[in-house]
């Protein structure tokens, strides 16, 4: 049997990624190859099968009905491939070579980032690739050994871990609370100034949550200034912006040096929670089973970042100098 060459893997590698990720360009990004690297050998690919496989335009790929079914036989191949590869990192005792992470950017930014260098003392031999992204990656296909995602999400190849809740609350300067009051009630936003945040997925406008009564209801205030990132928030907060809405994680090195503080704490809510996924094909790794376990440490239960807050009382405002106002 004549036996595959390299650049031929290379062709079939590239094919099944871009194919699976609908771009070049993302095909690229997550073999941290170049676009035209990846567009050449795709069209050797294709020149060697004598078939064409993507339909081009300007703007995407569509497979064509043979690019579709050869899609199908090389997804199969490299999951055959990767399965061999868990097998052998699973004969290792020890973590070593790269451990492939993905993660929201204020969750990557502020609890995964600072723990990694502490994590990387631990395994020496083991190097991280943490990629930030609100993109949902296919763990399978872009050999991602770990995600750290929002909300609970179902794929019957992957195994999930509840980490941490993800709370919202209300926060403001103090002094924005000095000068305007502070509300006792979500009702009374509408005589303040308020700034919000935009999913850039959807462009839409975050809806408010708030225990009301027994019920979570959900309120869009008029918005002086919306963005759409989520640590823009708590700067603009900061400076003296409003009053707006931020997971706990984010706020809580603000509120500590206070710089914000929680406002209608008690209708604050648990909006979802940050899960830990990883492909089942990963269970017996060495890499995964340290970070798994290290995870353990940057998403204590309780987190700190909620009970930070809970041990500020709702009327008390605390200043820079220390001090606190009572409002």
């Amino acid at each position: 049997m004549e036996q595959i060459g390299l650049d031929r893997l290379t062709g079939i590698i590239a094919f099944a990624r871009s194919a699976s990720l609908g771009s070049y360009t993302a095909a690229a990004r997550s073999l941290g190859i170049s676009p035209s690297a990846v567009s050449k050998s795709v069209q050797r690919l294709e020149g060697r099968l004598g078939l064409s496989l993507f339909t081009r335009t300007t703007r995407s790929l569509t497979l064509t009905p043979e690019g579709r079914d050869l899609h199908e036989r090389a997804l199969r191949l490299l999951r055959q491939a990767e399965e061999i590869e868990q097998a052998a990192v699973a004969a290792r005792s020890e973590p070593a070579g790269v451990l492939k992470l993905t993660a929201p950017v204020p969750v990557g930014v502020h609890l995964l980032a600072p723990a990694l260098p502490r994590f990387r003392e631990r395994h020496p031999r083991l190097s991280v690739d943490l990629r930030l992204g609100d993109r949902f990656a296919d763990l399978v296909e872009e050999g991602i050994d770990v995600a750290i995602r929002v909300g609970e999400l179902s794929d019957s190849r992957l195994v999930s871990r509840r980490l941490a809740p993800h709370r919202l609350c209300a926060f403001s300067s103090p002094a924005y609370l000095e000068r305007r009051g502070t509300p006792r009630h979500p009702d009374e936003l509408v005589d303040h100034d308020c700034v919000n945040f935009r999913f850039q997925s959807t462009g839409q406008a975050l809806r408010w949550p708030f225990r009301i009564g027994g019920r979570t209801v959900e309120l869009t205030p008029n918005a002086g200034i919306v963005t759409d990132f989520s640590d823009a928030v708590a700067t603009i907060l900061v400076a003296g912006g409003g009053i707006g809405i931020s997971p706990t994680y984010i706020a809580a090195p603000y509120v500590e040096r206070g710089l914000l503080v929680p406002v209608l704490q008690e209708f604050a809510v648990e909006r979802s929670v940050i899960t830990a996924l990883w492909p089942e094909s990963r269970r017996g790794s060495p890499n995964v089973r340290a970070f798994l376990a290290f995870l353990g440490e940057v998403f204590p239960s309780p987190p700190p970042w909620d009970g930070q807050l809970a041990a500020i009382p709702p009327t008390t405002v605390r200043v820079p100098d220390g001090g606190s106002t009572h409002l």
